[in-house]
């Protein structure tokens, strides 16, 4: 018997649909799926086409990719209540905690991103907006002509910055001196370390058991900062304070809507860390190097940043988002058997729009090797086929942040620099994000 998300194959004795895959040992299969999983995805996809099934622990759980968009679309319409996201992604509750926006589904989710969500709005990122240049700024005016910057070095340098001054409203310098190298390891892991987030019993014995001691001392210190933040609230209320945690503080409170509690707030500021952190610098690393490499594209980025037109410049970002997607794909868990772009999945299975074979598809982005910031200006992008903060109600609620952060920052960038890339790089896949395999070094030129 086939248990739920457990599948016997094409068409099984339950009336089951699921695609072919690769199949194997599921620990290997794991482990491939968790360091090679760009090989294994494409491989997949040259031989099984546009859906195909792979298997990994725990369980084995099956999970079904998606790339044809209609398909994607189609799951990302699907009723949340029967697609869960949070129990999609399952393996970050270790370190983003149970009240996670990302980790949590029907009327959990629903109360935490309506108390989030203001914090995210117009107005919000307007008054973001000077912190984040003042941190580019900072930042740039310590670079010179001829350096060799390893820009996903700067980057995850400079985002952190913003996560932990814009974010967490930690300004105090002696503060950040403690935070930034103990969150920094908790973002710079291989895939190694994420066993443990599978497997609870690695977090007893090294190397693991390091990891997530850091993650105790971070936890301490975020409760201490709300704890702190908290009496100021009740003091002053706040007052002329507008980083994000002070407005979740502010949050909710009437209309009966409890107001976040500190083990929801420290879940949503480390979620807001680890999906707002590296994940942005590795999308600015890869704008820099796409722009170092086309000399054509660097002058009309350069003229934008000049004339504060941030539409070329947030393009630019867009397109290496899309030839380079940070992010593999996005899960949805069934919460009992559907049929999927008609094929009948059991309970448990997840499905996984895959963002990398989304993005690299010729239908729906002519020449989609090719970097072509003008296919986000000239009505190319058809909608649901650029994903890369995934789509439905569940779309990512930082995507306007991050894309503020980006096109900010490339503009303070270019303003001072004209960049040149060495040689061309591709992705190494670091915890669960995509980046640069030499962290993509470039030699500034000063203007």
């Amino acid at each position: 018997m086939t248990g739920p998300g457990q599948v016997g194959g094409v068409g099984d004795e339950h009336g089951y649909d699921v695609p072919p895959g690769p199949r194997g040992n599921p620990l290997l299969m794991t482990m491939r799926f968790m360091r090679k999983r760009g090989p294994l995805v494409r491989d997949a996809h040259a031989r099984y086409g546009d859906t195909f099934s792979v298997q990994i622990l725990p369980g084995p759980r099956t999970i079904v990719v998606h790339a044809d968009p209609a398909d994607v679309k189609e799951i990302f319409a699907a009723d949340p209540s029967q697609f869960h996201a949070g129990e999609g992604n399952a393996i970050l509750r270790p370190v983003m905690g149970d009240h996670s926006l990302l980790l949590t589904d029907d009327a959990e989710h629903q109360r935490g991103r309506k108390l989030l969500m203001p914090a995210f709005t117009g107005p919000a990122m307007r008054s973001y907006r000077p912190l984040v240049e003042g941190l580019a700024k900072e930042a740039v005016q310590g670079w010179h002509d001829g350096q060799r910057l390893v820009t996903l070095d700067a980057m995850n340098a400079l985002t952190l910055e913003v996560i932990l001054q814009v974010v967490f409203g930690v300004t105090d310098e002696e503060r950040l001196a403690v935070l930034r190298p103990k969150v920094t390891r908790i973002v710079d892991i291989d895939a190694g370390i994420l066993l443990s987030w599978i497997f609870p019993r690695l977090r007893k014995v090294p190397p693991w058991r390091g990891f997530f001691t850091n993650l105790r001392e971070v936890d301490a210190l975020l409760y201490a900062e709300i704890a702190e933040r908290r009496a100021e609230h009740a003091r002053d209320g706040l007052e002329g304070r507008d980083d994000v945690l002070s407005r979740l503080l502010r949050a909710g409170g009437g209309d009966g809507e409890e107001p976040l509690s500190d083990q929801e707030l420290r879940d949503q500021l480390v979620t807001l860390l680890l999906a707002g952190h590296e994940t942005t610098a590795s999308a600015l690393s890869w704008t820099l190097h796409e722009l170092g490499q086309h000399p054509d594209l660097l002058t009309r980025a350069t003229t934008a940043a000049d004339q504060g037109d941030e539409v070329f410049l947030e393009a630019c970002l867009k397109e290496a988002m899309r030839l380079h997607p940070i992010i593999d794909f996005v899960a949805r868990s069934l919460q009992s058997d559907q049929v999927v772009a008609g094929r009948r999945l059991p309970r448990g299975t997840t499905v996984a729009p895959s963002i990398m074979l989304s993005h690299s598809r010729e239908s729906s982005f002519a020449d989609a090797h090719l970097f072509r910031p003008d296919r986000f200006l000239d009505g190319e992008v058809s909608a649901g086929t650029w994903i890369p903060f995934g789509g439905g109600v569940r779309r990512c609620i930082g995507a306007a942040f991050s894309l503020m952060e980006g096109t900010v920052v490339l503009r303070e960038v270019l303003q001072r620099f004209a960049v040149h890339t060495e040689q061309p790089t591709g992705p190494r896949l670091r915890n669960i994000t995509n980046v640069p395999d030499d962290k993509a070094p470039v030699i500034l030129r000063a203007r």
